[in-house]
C-alpha cells in the first residue's frame, strides 16, 4: 500500500468529517447574508463602496434589501464602462481594496471581443479554498489509496501571462495554475514548461509527446479539448484507448458547457468508464462543484466569497436579445424554487457587484442548494416565442447521436426569416455520415417532445428546419481565425447578427474550397 497515497486519502477523509457534520445545520440564507455583510464591510473604502454608502447600508435592518434597493444590476458592459476600467489603468480601491494585480480574459462566446475581469488575490484564496473543498468531497468516492498518488493533467490556458507593465492578463486557468501552492506541484501536469506555452498547437503536442511518461489519474478541462487531445495521443502512440497510456485515469472534472453532446465519443476512446465530477468555474468565480457521486448536480457555493442573487429568465426580465432590463426582479436563494430557470447575478471578492454572470442555471435541490447548468443568457432561440433554451439544444443533439450511433462533436444554430415566416438553421460538426434531412427531421421531433412552445410555434411560425454538415475541425478554425483556440474556449451554441455573418461567410469559403 503506498505510503503517500494512504497519507492523503486519511487526510481527505478526516476534513470531510466536519463539512459533513456542519452541513446537517447549513443554512444557505443565513451564509449569504454573512457574506455579503462581509463584501460590503471589505469594500466600504473603495470608489464603489462610498459612492453607493455601503457603511450606511451596514447599518440597515435588512441588508440584503437596502443593498437590492441602493446599487443597479450591471452587465460586463457596464460595469467595465464605469468603474472596471480605471482598475485596468491601474488605479486602486476602485470596485475592491488594494491594486489588482491579474485580469482573466473571458473568451466572450456571445461577444465580439474579450472580457477583461479582475482577478484579486482574495479571488483566488476563494478559489483556492473551493478547490480543496471539491478535493475533500473525494472521500465520498471509493477509491483505492495508489489513486491518491497519480497526476492531475489540467488543460488550460498559458501560465506565461501577458504584463503590460501594470497588471497580467491571460485564461483564468492559467492564472490559477500559476498560483498553485508548492505541495500541489508533485501532481500538476504538464508541469511548469509546458504550461507557459501560449501556442495552443505547440502546447498540444508537447502534451501528447510527454504523455507516456506521466501516470495520470485525473484529466481536467473542457470536453471538446479533452477529447481532441485524447485522440492526438492515441493516434501518436498508436494505441487502442487513453487507458493504454494512462491505464489508472479514473476521473474526469469538466464544466463550462454541457457534457451531453460529446459522451458518445468521449466514451469510445475510454477502456473502461470514468467517474465525471461536474465544476462551476467561470472567470468571475468558483461557483460550485459537483459534492458527491450519482448526481449530475452541483451545489452552490454559499458561504465562501459569492453572494447570489437569482433573475427569473422571462420576458419580463430580459430583451429578445437576450439583455437585462435595467430593475429587474431578482431573488435570494431562500425564494427561488425547484426547476425554474434563473439568471445569475453575483456580488464578490473580484470586486463585481450584482453582476449579470451570463449563465442560466436551476435549483435541482433547494434544499442542497444544488444546481444545473441550463444555457446562457444569449444562447436561447426565441425568434417568434418558441423559447428554445441550450439545455434544450443539448438534450436533442445527444438523443440524435445516442438514434443514429454517431458522435456529433459541435453544433451551433441560428434563426431566419423564411418566406413570410421563420426557420431556425443547424450547424453540426461530425466525422461521421449523417444524411441532413435525416437529421432535420430528428431533431425537429426530438425538439417538439422537449418543448412546448417549440411545437406550437413549429406549426403556427416556424416553417422549416434547415441542417448543414462539416467536418469537426471546421469548427475549431472558425475559433481559431478568432484567436479564440485554447483550453476554456467553447463554440458557442447560438449564433446571431455579426457572428452568424461571419461565421456564413467562414463556411461559404470553406465551401468554395472543397468543391
Amino acid at each position: 500500500m503506498p505510503l503517500l497515497g494512504s497519507i492523503i486519502k486519511r487526510a481527505i477523509e478526516l476534513r470531510s468529517i466536519i463539512p459533513t457534520q456542519t452541513r446537517r445545520r447549513f443554512n444557505a440564507e443565513r451564509a449569504q447574508r454573512k457574506v455579503l455583510k462581509k463584501l460590503l464591510k471589505k469594500a466600504y473604502f473603495t470608489k464603489f463602496g462610498e459612492h453607493y454608502d455601503f457603511i450606511e447600508l451596514l447599518k440597515a435592518d435588512d441588508i440584503v434589501k437596502a443593498f437590492k434597493e441602493k446599487v443597479p444590476v450591471h452587465d460586463y458592459n457596464s460595469i467595465f464602462a464605469k468603474w472596471w476600467y480605471r482598475t485596468l489603468n491601474g488605479e486602486a480601491f476602485v470596485c475592491w481594496p488594494g491594486k489588482v494585480k491579474y485580469f482573466a480574459l473571458s473568451s466572450g462566446t456571445s461577444e465580439a471581443s474579450s472580457k477583461y475581469i479582475p482577478v484579486t488575490n482574495d479571488m483566488l484564496k476563494a478559489i483556492k479554498k473551493t478547490s480543496v473543498r471539491q478535493i475533500i468531497s473525494l472521500a465520498k468516492y471509493e477509491f483505492p489509496n495508489e489513486f491518491y498518488e497519480k497526476g492531475i493533467l489540467m488543460l488550460g490556458g498559458s501560465t506565461h501571462l501577458q504584463y503590460n507593465g501594470t497588471y497580467y492578463e491571460g485564461d483564468l486557468s492559467g492564472i490559477t495554475a500559476g498560483n498553485i501552492p508548492f505541495w500541489f506541484e508533485h501532481f500538476y501536469k504538464p508541469g511548469k514548461r509546458i504550461s507557459k506555452e501560449r501556442d495552443w498547437t505547440t502546447k498540444l503536442e508537447e502534451i501528447v509527446k510527454n504523455a507516456h511518461n506521466w501516470d495520470i489519474g485525473i484529466i481536467v478541462g473542457v470536453p471538446a479539448w479533452i477529447q481532441i487531445l485524447m485522440e492526438k495521443i492515441i493516434a501518436h502512440h498508436k494505441v487502442k484507448t487513453i487507458h493504454d497510456i494512462w491505464p489508472n485515469l479514473s476521473i474526469y472534472v469538466h464544466g463550462g458547457v454541457s457534457f451531453e453532446p460529446y459522451k458518445n465519443g468521449f466514451e469510445k476512446l475510454l477502456a473502461r468508464p470514468l467517474t465525471y465530477m461536474e465544476t462551476y468555474l467561470a472567470s468571475e468565480g468558483f461557483m460550485a462543484y459537483q459534492s458527491r457521486p450519482n448526481t449530475s448536480s452541483m451545489r452552490l457555493v454559499c458561504d465562501n466569497g459569492l453572494f447570489f442573487e437569482f433573475v427569473p429568465f422571462n420576458d419580463k426580465n430580459f430583451d429578445s436579445s437576450g439583455n437585462i432590463i435595467e430593475f429587474p426582479e431578482t431573488l435570494t436563494i431562500k425564494d427561488v424554487e425547484e426547476n425554474k430557470e434563473y439568471a445569475l447575478l453575483i456580488s464578490s471578492y473580484a470586486g463585481a457587484w450584482r453582476y449579470l454572470i451570463g449563465d442560466t442555471i436551476k435549483f435541482t435541490s433547494k434544499q442542497l442548494s444544488e444546481i444545473v447548468i441550463t444555457g446562457r443568457t444569449k444562447h436561447f432561440l426565441n425568434i417568434c416565442g418558441e423559447h428554445l433554451s441550450q439545455e434544450n439544444m443539448n438534450r436533442a443533439v445527444k438523443m440524435l447521436s445516442d438514434k443514429l450511433n454517431i458522435e456529433i462533436k459541435e453544433f451551433t444554430v441560428c434563426g431566419i426569416k423564411h418566406d413570410s415566416m421563420f426557420a431556425h438553421k443547424w450547424f453540426l460538426g461530425t466525422d461521421d455520415n449523417l444524411d441532413p434531412a435525416l437529421a432535420s427531421a430528428k431533431i425537429d421531433e426530438y425538439l417538439s417532445k422537449l418543448n412546448d412552445d417549440y411545437r406550437v410555434e413549429r406549426i403556427a411560425a416556424i416553417k422549416d428546419i434547415f441542417v448543414e454538415i462539416y467536418p469537426s475541425s471546421v469548427f475549431y478554425e472558425w475559433l481559431k481565425k478568432h484567436g479564440k483556440e485554447g483550453g476554456q474556449i467553447k463554440f458557442p451554441r447560438v449564433l446571431k447578427n455579426e457572428q452568424l455573418a461571419d461565421w456564413e461567410m467562414f463556411l461559404e469559403n470553406f465551401n468554395n474550397i472543397t468543391k
